[in-house]
């Protein structure tokens, strides 16, 4: 009698055993699979990011205060680089409140055209974007200060997008 209990103990034993490896084996494969499907994923976002980053540093090569040499230019007249632009800037808006619309854009449109968006390309040039509503067009603004540090700021080319 006492040898069938250890019989049935052992065998009890044996598929408790047994059930635990299994049951951690799935456990492990799960863990296992789950950190393959992460680690596939941070590589794809990792990648993303350095897309991203690259096409920043192209974007950026043209912008006033990524351009050191245009930098050098405005701080060597005595001006802060970011306080130029600023400046620049809310008198191109300010234009924009003139009756007739902006005095820099030489088109007549349904309504008055007025700038929206500028990018500052360096220490001399502005791209914009403008619209009247309902059609837009882009143009190249040049910058320049004079001796009497007088800013001038004169239309180069524009055009206007077809309806």
């Amino acid at each position: 009698m006492r040898s069938k209990i250890f019989m049935y103990l052992f065998f009890f034993s044996i598929l408790l055993v047994l059930f635990m490896y299994m049951n951690q084996k799935s456990i492990y494969e799960s863990q296992e699979k789950t950190i393959t499907s992460l680690n596939t994923t941070l590589e794809k976002k990792t990648d993303s990011i350095a897309k991203l980053a690259s096409s920043l540093e192209d974007s950026d090569y043209f912008k006033l205060q990524g351009n050191d040499n245009a930098m050098t230019y405005i701080e060597n007249l005595g001006l802060d680089p970011a306080v130029v632009e600023n400046e620049i800037r809310e008198l191109i808006l300010e234009k924009n409140l003139e009756s007739g619309g902006n005095p820099l854009i030489d088109y007549e449109g349904y309504g008055e055209f007025r700038i929206n968006h500028m990018k500052f390309l360096n220490h001399r040039w502005i791209q914009a974007e403008f619209t009247d509503g309902s059609t837009w067009g882009e143009m190249i603004i040049e910058y320049f200060y004079d001796h009497d540090m007088k800013l001038e700021l004169t239309p180069v080319s524009s055009v206007l997008y077809p309806n």
